[in-house]
């Protein structure tokens, strides 16, 4: 490709809701013909994989250690790993994750309602 952007730069530029990088990770495993490998077992499984590997950057330090700023991008590539698995789950499962997230959101607002963990502080 020479000193030209890759394709998905333009794309990846304008690309911000969370359907619009769904729609992104689906369209990349179709044109890689990646669908046939993707059955919720093993994107289940890729999700806590990448997990692990988000975890390792913070293996064997402190609670209150700083993150060196040189992590900090390896660290990002975890999470959009974590986040790529989340939403290819969530397209083979056909779950609206934004609409489940709010659920999810709302049911743990009702759980634990604000005066029961301020009192902990």
């Amino acid at each position: 490709m020479g000193n030209r952007p890759h394709p998905l730069v333009q794309i990846m530029t304008h690309t911000k809701s969370l359907a619009e990088l769904q729609a992104l990770v689906d369209a990349f495993a179709q044109e890689r013909n990646w669908e046939r490998f993707h059955a919720p077992k093993n994107l289940a499984m890729s999700v806590a994989i990448e997990a692990a590997e988000l975890m390792e950057h913070f293996q064997w330090t402190e609670v209150r250690d700083e993150v060196p700023t040189a992590q900090i991008t390896a660290i990002g590539e975890e999470m959009a790993d974590v986040l790529a698995y989340l939403l290819r789950l969530a397209s083979v499962l056909e779950i609206d994750l934004p609409q489940a997230f709010q659920a999810k959101m709302l049911k743990n607002a009702i759980k634990y309602p604000v005066d029961s963990t301020s009192k902990q502080r």
